[in-house]
């Protein structure tokens, strides 16, 4: 399968005929002047960093995107499954600073131009949703609790259109390296897609599971098209010269930021 991820400086930015003018892409952890690690491109200011390094990540952003600041968007995440409608008047909301606004937010979609959707992630799965012709984005964040409560239903559910007009894309996150124990791999065994396509035995209690596949199947069951299903090639836990992994680093790393924007 060919990459469609591009990569332009810090950014992957994601290339597809169907994508008019559509902005979508993914942060590295390359040239940076955060020490958080050394020269990391850290996009999250809520980790031990400079406030200064993270808005000064975030101007080379929006002149390589050409997305002003002011047009962005940001939740605080909490690895649950509600999704926020997002508006032009919600532009800026922490970004410059975090607020209590949008707290609890794990996905987001946006009928409006000139919005920039964001979140942060070092290893949990982006899920870019589009059409241009139905002018809609959404993104949402699906670690192994996301996924398991199934968050790409519930952004599902606020489509108004033909699932067949609808373009997914499953950005950068980890690879099956991420394991999980028994008692997870339980909540999964409830999900109304089969645990052996996308979870492998390892050990006693240990088990690797393939998050974007998981996610992959569950929007299959919803009814969005094979097709229409991009899966990247980018695994974070494989690549820490391009991404931060908050597994692999132990927590002290940090957050590339993932967009999508019309």
């Amino acid at each position: 399968m060919t990459e469609k991820f591009e990569k332009y400086n810090h950014v992957l930015l994601y290339k597809s005929q169907n994508i008019d003018n559509i902005t979508l892409g993914i942060t590295t952890r390359e040239q940076g002047i955060s020490p958080y690690p050394q020269n990391a491109f850290n996009m999250a200011r809520y980790i031990d960093d400079d406030q200064n390094n993270v808005t000064q990540h975030q101007r080379q952003l929006a002149e390589i995107i050409n997305y002003p600041r002011e047009q962005w968007v940001f939740p605080i995440q909490t690895h649950e499954n509600r999704v926020a409608h997002i508006t032009q008047s919600q532009r800026g909301t922490n970004i410059d600073e975090l607020t209590d606004a949008l707290h609890g937010i794990d996905a987001m979609y946006s009928y409006d131009s000139d919005v920039l959707l964001t979140m942060c992630y070092a290893d949990c799965v982006p899920i870019y949703f589009y059409s241009a012709k139905n002018n809609f984005i959404a993104l949402a964040h699906a670690g192994w609790r996301g996924t398991v409560s199934e968050i790409v239903i519930e952004v599902i559910k606020k489509i108004d259109f033909d699932l067949q007009e609808l373009s997914i894309v499953i950005g950068p996150a980890t690879s099956n390296s991420y394991e999980i124990n028994e008692d997870i791999k339980s909540k999964f065994d409830t999900l109304a897609i089969p645990s052996e396509d996308y979870i492998e035995f390892r050990a006693e209690d240990r088990y690797g599971i393939d998050l974007k596949q998981a996610n992959k199947l569950l929007l299959m069951h919803a009814g969005v098209p094979e097709a229409n299903i991009y899966i990247t090639n980018y695994a974070t836990s494989e690549d820490l010269s391009l991404f931060f992994s908050y597994r692999v680093e132990q927590g002290k790393t940090g957050r590339m930021l993932a967009f999508i924007g019309q």
